[in-house]
Formats: structure tokens, C-alpha cells, sequence
């Protein structure tokens, strides 16, 4: 594809104003837990019954990895780890993760290197295979297999994180229940779990569990909660008896961590990163609220929508991109289809994947997001700028929200500074390190 940076579009944009911009702090709950105290807490609680019991000594153990950018994930995984060690059993890290990594050994071994979790830093085996064994049917019709490394361990350690979905609400969304029949599952798994659409994920997920509970060697699950800075808010093992009881109960603690968008609403919302270390669709949409299904909604109520980068931890797998009004050629240029599609293929959810308008740099990204919305003050839109949809904790709105910040309308939302020009390189390049200075 040519994009020109001089062509017809370019002129169309050149005199398109966008506003000044000044940063602002958004306060939510903070309480959490140092990751230097990340390994002691889940010694404690592993140390205790009936987890403690579990682990028998000489026995190897199964540990679940995914490609989700967990907060300290490599810190959670070591600590996992290291127990298992203390206890005289053998432990290995199973990547968990459906289709991810371009659905291959090897893509998925690298998608955790990305993440801090290899054999050297995790002092451990790593099996990364495709192989799955067949289950047989869940009470719902669909298929249920399992990484053929783990099922043949004496057991296995489910890792995660607990959270909303980006496509769908039920009692079970991103948990325990989701790593065992979508992440364990492997690509052939995950596309039996997805493969009667995004309406009924939401029953499929427990009931696949149900038959891997009863079959698989789960041990008990270790999931996390993030708070709303991307940090560890708790860590609450769960024996695999309690999983499907107690899971419902530890997402409604997980959504009442959620950050969001204080404003709300906004004509445009600039996105500087997107990735799979951030959200399996690049940017979470209960932040963003840009949805690829009919079946969840929330997030910020936005018109436009750009994604100015994608992180090299993505590897190309840009799924997500469909999410976006405009990109940049930068981003365009990161994409691999190979890593997309497999997930795509596996989802049935092909709006992830769609390619938006594409322009040469990030000022035409917004200029273009501007110019195209719809019954606006284009004088004086309303632009939300964050970096990625993880770390939110600091963001930057136009000037149009300034006077309504000063006078609190936002419990919680306070100017850092006032409205300034946003900085542009030669070649229309945001300047990216204002980002560290708000730090």
C-alpha cells in the first residue's frame, strides 16, 4: 500500500487545528501489593491447606503462562515456581494461551520471552507445544482438548489473572475458567470454545471447565487482581474444587478495580501504543469503548478513535486494528497477518482484524479523526490522549475540558498543568516522552 505524505490527503488535513492539550491526574483506589512482597504472599498462602497438600514431592507440575501483559506476571510466575521447587516437586511452564503467537510452538514460546518468562529467568522448563489431547464433549455440545504437556503432568497450577472480558459479559470472563478451556486449550481448543459466536462464550467457557475439572489433573489456580495503576491488588489461590464457585465472586471484586476514562465522553480519543502486552484486542475496550462485538459494552463514549503504535512485544500481531478509525503507516507497517489471522480464524471475530484508514503520521492520525466526526466544535474538540489503555493513571484532554477540570465537575480528574501545543517532530511524529516526564 502507498501512503504518501504529500499527496491529496495530506492536503485535505494540512489546515485541520488540533487543539492544545494540558495533562491530567486520574485517582483511584491504590491499594496493592509491592512486587518485592509478591513472592512472600504467595508462599504464605500457598504454604497453607489444602494447597500446601497438592504438591508431593518428586511429582512434576504444570504452571500456565498467557500472552496478557499482567502486571508482574514474571514476578507471579517465579514465585509459582520457586513453591513448587521448595516442595521437592518438578515444575514446567506450560504457554497458555489459545492461538496466540501465531498459533505455534514457537511464536508462543516468544510471546512469553516478551513478557520475562523464559527457562533462564524462570529457572524452569518451558514445553511450548500445539499437541492436545481430546476430552471429549462439554454439556453445551463443544469440543474440549488440553495442552497434551499438561494434561500429562500430575498436575497443574492455573495462572491468571481475573478481569472483564473485551467481548463478552457472563458470571465467568477473563479467570481461571477462560486459561483452562481457551489458553489450555490451544488453538484447537479455543476455536471449539468460540465457534458458536460470541453469544454463547459466556456459557460455553464454565461448561468446558466442568469436564476439565473432572478429567485434567488441576491442582488449584492462582489468579490476580490488578488494581486500577496496572499493580497487583490481591492474589487468592483457589483449590480446584472451589474454582467454579468462587471465580464469579473474585470478578465482581475485579470490576470494581476497573480504572476508566473519568470525562466520559469525547469526539476523539488518541491512543499512543496498542498491543498484546496491553489487551488481547490491542486496547481494552471496557477503557476505550471500542468494541468488536454486540455482546459488552462501557468504556469511553467516543466518535473516532486512533492508534498511533504497535509495541514490538506484539511480534505483528496487531488484532485489534479493526478497533481503530484511522492508523498510521508506522502501525500499518508493524502488522503480520500471520500473527492476526489465526486468531481470527479461531474467534470468528473478524472486525479485530479490518484494516482502517491508514495515513502517513501521527498529526494526520488526528487531524483525520477531527475532520471526519460528525456535529462538533472543530474549533474546540474534545480529544482524550492516553498511551495505552493499561495506564491510565495519568492522561491528556483538549483545553475544551480545562475550565470543567478546574471546577471539579470530575471527582478524581485534576489538571497537571495548563493547555499547551501537542509537539511535532519534522515528519509529523508525536513527541512519545511527555509520557515519562508526567511520571
Amino acid at each position: 500500500m502507498q501512503i504518501r505524505s504529500n499527496g491529496t490527503v495530506s492536503a485535505l488535513l494540512k489546515d485541520v487545528r488540533i487543539p492544545r492539550m494540558f495533562p491530567a491526574k486520574q485517582q483511584f483506589v491504590g491499594d496493592h501489593i509491592e512486587p518485592k512482597d509478591i513472592p512472600s504472599v504467595i508462599f504464605s498462602k500457598l504454604s497453607k491447606e489444602p494447597f500446601r497438600s497438592r504438591i508431593e514431592k518428586g511429582k512434576q507440575y504444570a504452571i500456565t503462562a498467557g500472552s496478557r501483559g499482567i502486571a508482574n506476571v514474571d514476578i507471579i510466575t517465579r514465585a509459582v515456581v520457586d513453591f513448587v521447587k521448595g516442595c521437592g516437586a518438578v515444575p514446567f511452564i506450560v504457554p497458555s494461551m489459545g492461538s496466540h503467537g501465531g498459533a505455534s510452538a514457537e511464536g508462543q514460546r516468544q510471546m512469553l520471552r516478551g513478557l520475562g518468562i523464559s527457562e533462564e529467568t524462570m529457572g524452569c522448563e518451558i514445553r511450548s507445544s500445539m499437541e492436545t489431547v481430546d476430552l471429549g464433549l462439554s454439556d453445551t455440545g463443544a469440543k474440549v482438548f488440553m495442552d497434551k504437556n499438561a494434561f500429562g503432568a500430575d498436575g497443574i497450577i492455573v495462572s491468571c489473572r481475573i478481569k472483564p472480558h473485551n467481548a463478552f459479559r457472563g458470571a465467568y470472563e477473563s479467570g481461571p475458567c477462560k486459561m483452562m478451556a481457551v489458553g489450555l486449550g490451544k488453538q484447537k481448543g479455543a476455536e471449539h470454545v468460540h465457534s458458536a459466536g460470541m453469544d454463547r462464550i459466556a456459557q460455553n467457557i464454565p461448561s468446558i471447565a466442568k469436564v476439565i475439572l473432572e478429567k485434567a489433573p488441576i491442582s488449584f489456580a492462582v489468579p490476580c487482581i490488578e488494581n486500577a495503576y496496572d499493580q497487583i491488588y490481591m492474589i487468592e489461590p483457589i483449590d480446584a474444587k472451589d474454582i467454579l464457585s468462587r471465580e464469579p465472586e473474585l470478578l465482581k471484586i475485579a470490576k470494581a478495580n476497573m480504572p476508566s476514562i473519568l470525562v466520559g465522553s469525547a469526539d476523539v480519543l488518541i491512543v499512543d501504543e496498542t498491543g498484546k502486552n496491553y489487551s488481547g484486542t490491542g486496547v481494552d475496550p471496557n477503557i476505550t469503548g471500542t468494541w468488536s462485538t454486540d455482546y459488552a459494552g462501557g468504556g469511553l463514549d467516543v466518535q473516532r478513535t486512533c492508534f498511533l503504535d504497535l509495541s514490538d512485544v506484539s511480534h505483528g500481531n496487531a488484532l485489534g486494528v479493526g478497533l481503530a478509525s484511522v492508523i498510521t503507516k508506522r502501525f500499518f507497517d508493524k502488522i503480520d497477518p500471520e500473527m492476526i489471522y489465526p486468531n481470527c480464524i479461531t474467534s470468528t471475530v473478524l472486525k479485530s482484524a479490518m484494516i482502517p484508514c491508514v495515513v502517513a503520521s501521527d498529526k494526520e492520525a488526528i487531524q483525520m479523526c477531527i475532520r471526519t466526526c460528525n456535529r462538533i466544535d472543530k474549533d474546540s474538540p474534545r480529544i482524550v490522549r492516553i498511551p495505552n489503555s493499561l495506564h491510565i493513571g495519568t492522561i491528556m484532554l483538549s483545553e475544551a475540558y480545562y475550565s470543567d477540570v478546574l471546577a471539579g465537575r470530575w471527582p478524581g480528574l485534576t489538571a497537571v498543568s495548563g493547555p499547551e501545543d501537542l509537539r511535532f517532530d519534522e515528519n509529523g511524529a508525536l513527541d512519545k516522552n511527555v509520557w515519562i516526564a508526567l511520571k
